[in-house]
Formats: C-alpha cells, sequence, structure tokens
C-alpha cells in the first residue's frame, strides 16, 4: 500500500483543531520581553505560569478569517508581487533569453562547456530574486534534449533548471516570497543580511555548479554510467534535439524588458538600503514594474491586466496557506500557550555553542519542510516560534531566518512536494532513480549549510 501524506491544507486545518484542543491542556505560560533598538526580544529565564485560555470551536472556526485579517499585509504584497512577474513571464523575455543562449550552443566550443555554469547560474538567480521554483517546471522539457544534444542525459537537463532554481531559493538573498516574509514576521528589517545571504547562494550555486561539471565529465566519457542511459537512448530517436537552434534570437523588447527587471532589482536593494523601504514600497515598486514591462512589450489593456490576474491567481492557495498558518499562531497566541511551547523547545535547540543551536534549529526546520513546502508558508508558520525562540537560545533572528531558509535545501528530492513530482513526471525519470543520483548532492548541502551557519552563530549576525 503506498503511503499517501495528506495536502498542506489538510495539514494546516489538522494543526488548526489539535493548537485548539491543546489549548485545553497545555498550560498557559508568558516570557517577560524588552524592547532593544526598536525591536521585542524575550527575555530569557524569565517564563512564569500564567491563566490558561482554552480556544473552544468558535475560535478553531474563526481563527482562519483572523488570520487573513491579520495578515493582510503580507497577503496582498505576494499576490501583488506574483501579478508583476506574472506580466514579465507575458512578455516571454526570460524565454528569450534563455533560448538564445541554448541555440548558441552548437557554434561555440566555449558555449557548449559553459552552458551548465550559465543556466544553472541564470536559474539559481531566479530563484534567489524572484522566488522561481514552479516556473521552472516547463523548461525541463527544453533542458532535456539540450542536455542529450550535448552528450549528457535525462538527469543533467532535468537538474540544470530544477536544482539550480531550487538551490536559488533555498538560499535566496532577494526572494521576496522567503526572506522578505520571514523578516517581516521576525521583525527584522526588509533584505537586511544581503551580503552574507550573497555569499551562501554564491556557495551552493557553486557546488551545484561543480557536481553537474563533474557528472558531464563522466557521462561523455563513459554514457552508460548514466541510470538513464537506456531512456537517454530512446529518446534520441524520438526528440527534436535542434528545436532550441531555430530560435529567432531576442527583439529589442526582450532585452527592453530585461534591462527593466535588473533596475526593478537594483532599486529595490537602493530603496531598502538608502531609504528603509519595507512590503507596501517593495510591492509598488514591482507594481511600476508590471506597467511598464507591458507597456515596453505592447501588451494591450487586457493582456496585461489578464497576466497580472492569472499570477495572483496562481498565489490565492499561497494566500490561504498563509491565512491559515497565521490562524495557528493567533489560536496559540490567545489561548497563550505560545511561551510555554517556547520554553519547552527551548532545550532542545538551546547548546552550550550557538553555533550547534542554530544547527538544531535547521534540523527542525528540515523536518518541517518534509510536510510544509510552501517558502511563505513556512515561514508564516514557523518564523512566530522561531524567532522568539532565537531570542532564548542565543543566537540572533536573521540566524534563524537563515535555517529556514536552509530547511528548504532537501525540496528537489521530498517525494511530497508538488514541484518535485511534476517535474519528475515530465521527465519520466522514477523518483528512487533520482534520489539516489542526488544523495551525494544532498549530503554536500547538508555540510555546506551546517558549515555555512558557524559565522553567523559566532558573530551574533545582524
Amino acid at each position: 500500500m503506498k503511503l499517501r501524506l495528506p495536502n498542506t491544507y489538510v495539514l494546516l486545518v489538522s494543526l488548526l483543531a489539535l493548537i485548539a484542543l491543546s489549548t485545553w491542556v497545555v498550560p498557559g505560560g508568558k516570557f517577560e520581553t524588552t524592547v532593544v533598538a526598536g525591536k521585542t526580544l524575550v527575555v530569557p529565564g524569565s517564563y512564569h505560569l500564567v491563566e490558561a485560555r482554552p480556544q473552544g470551536l468558535a475560535a478553531l472556526l474563526t481563527a482562519p478569517i483572523k488570520g487573513f485579517v491579520e495578515a493582510a499585509l503580507i497577503i496582498g504584497f505576494v499576490l501583488i508581487v506574483g501579478g508583476a512577474f506574472s506580466v514579465l513571464q507575458k512578455t516571454e523575455a526570460i524565454d528569450a533569453m534563455i533560448k538564445s543562449v541554448a541555440r548558441a550552443h552548437s557554434r561555440s566550443a566555449w558555449v557548449r562547456a559553459a552552458v551548465i555554469p550559465v543556466f544553472v547560474g541564470l536559474f539559481a538567480l531566479g530563484g534567489a530574486t524572484f522566488g522561481m521554483a514552479e516556473e521552472a517546471i516547463p523548461f525541463v522539457m527544453i533542458f532535456i534534449p539540450l542536455a542529450l544534444a550535448l552528450r549528457l542525459d535525462t538527469l543533467t537537463g532535468m537538474a540544470i533548471p530544477f536544482v539550480g532554481s531550487q538551490i536559488g531559493f533555498a538560499t535566496a538573498f532577494l526572494n521576496p516570497f522567503n526572506v522578505g516574509v520571514a523578516q517581516g514576521i521576525a521583525g527584522v528589517p526588509m533584505f537586511s543580511g544581503l551580503g552574507y545571504r550573497a555569499i551562501c547562494w554564491a556557495v551552493a550555486t557553486a557546488i551545484t555548479i561543480g557536481f553537474l561539471q563533474w557528472w558531464a565529465v563522466r557521462i561523455r566519457r563513459t554514457p552508460e554510467l548514466s541510470p538513464t542511459f537506456a531512456l537517454d537512448q530512446e529518446r534520441r530517436k524520438t526528440l527534436d534535439l535542434v528545436s532550441f537552434e531555430q530560435f529567432a534570437g531576442m527583439t529589442a523588447r526582450h532585452k527592453l524588458v530585461l534591462w527593466l527587471f535588473a533596475a526593478t532589482l537594483l532599486g529595490m536593494i537602493f530603496g531598502v538600503v538608502r531609504f528603509g523601504w519595507y512590503i507596501e514600497e517593495i510591492a509598488a515598486l514591482f507594481l511600476v514594474m508590471a506597467l511598464a514591462v507591458g507597456l515596453v512589450a505592447r501588451l494591450s489593456a487586457d493582456e496585461l491586466t489578464g497576466a497580472f490576474l492569472h499570477g495572483a491567481k496562481d498565489l490565492v492557495g499561497t494566500a490561504l496557506v498563509i491565512a491559515l498558518a497565521k490562524g495557528t499562531v493567533i489560536l496559540m497566541r490567545d489561548g497563550q500557550i505560545i511561551d510555554t511551547l517556547l520554553n519547552a523547545l527551548a532545550p532542545l535547540v538551546a547548546s552550550d555553542s550557538p553555533v550547534f543551536a542554530a544547527q538544531k534549529m535547521f534540523v527542525i526546520q528540515s523536518v518541517i519542510n518534509f510536510f510544509i513546502h510552501s517558502g511563505t508558508g513556512q515561514a508564516a508558520l514557523t518564523m512566530p516560534i522561531m524567532a522568539p525562540l532565537a531570542d532564548l537560545v542565543g543566537i540572533t533572528r536573521q540566524t534563524a531566518i537563515l535555517a529556514f531558509q536552509f530547511g528548504e535545501l532537501a525540496t528537489a528530492i521530498i517525494p511530497t512536494s508538488g514541484i518535485t513530482v511534476g517535474v519528475l513526471a515530465l521527465s519520466g525519470v522514477p523518483y528512487t532513480t533520482w534520489v539516489r543520483w542526488m544523495l551525494p548532492l544532498q549530503g554536500l548541502y547538508l555540510i555546506m549549510a551546517l558549515v555555512l551557519l558557524a559565522p553567523p552563530a559566532l558573530l551574533g549576525w545582524q
């Protein structure tokens, strides 16, 4: 019998019910708080019991709508940014850039050698900046024939867009859907700590590129080593391996759209660093970007609004996840058990070394990621607990956010991830084959995460 886990919504609703029940048995408790540099921090050792407030059926049923109300700013931000990126995709500028580079592979030995570094870097950059994740799925069907044409295998063709975007998402430095939301909830300045996160992204991307380059050398030398060798041979008979060469090239409009996108990212960095922009200003900037790229690409009013609404509609599910996750926090807060849970979790995470504390927090987030894959939803669910927990165990909230991000490093092999399942279905590669091939790379990611959590934990990274 095949084990099938419930989806994210069922899990969160079940969690709401479990929390409501727990308020009847878990004692109420409170920590004292103090304000340091404008941030409210938990005072370690100040936990004390208070009167319990059990939450009944009415509280359970109203928690989701209360979650929508209290998370309205974050939900609106996610919907607007999602709509803006849908308009960007409607212009086909990003697709054109990728196809243009792919077409050049047959004309230059240097381009053939650079295909893996360039494309993994691009997809990782997409994950790190605008949260590219599901958007990478269609590219699998472009990069599998490209990889086969370069005497590589199906696994490499899958990994370039899929693993590239996933690793970029997990080590993001400008991603509004995980870093932005987590920092907003934790009370940390939006996109602060960008420098160290960029270093983490560069290290993770370099590890991914190095692994794929090593595999490429082996497969070119001995194709039979590939677990998908038989599948590759069949595909070479049936797939159109030169379709990407027929691409006409990037137009002036495509290039201008990409320049506008780059200018938006630079403007966001400048606004956050120089003027302390927060969710409202960043959402407004992306709204302006959507209008600008729509005008440049000569989208009609119906096309522009249709694309925007399509992108926002695709994230309605994410908005519901945020609301449900916020509802869990509301139930725990009203039942006065959040601090009790913090007090119980603290010994599990606490350590004589802040490094070990950060690493244990990373392990906890990795386990949670198995059940909740949405970066936004996971941030909404866990950061209200993990941010004050960081205060208790002696690490900064910025470090706790990095541990939360690194918890997503294993998404590429999680069988409960819709993205993973979708990619495997498109590529025709069995899950067990994919996982066996990915395990060495996942081992490298694990070591990387444990090592990269050490400096911020030791230095009190803010």
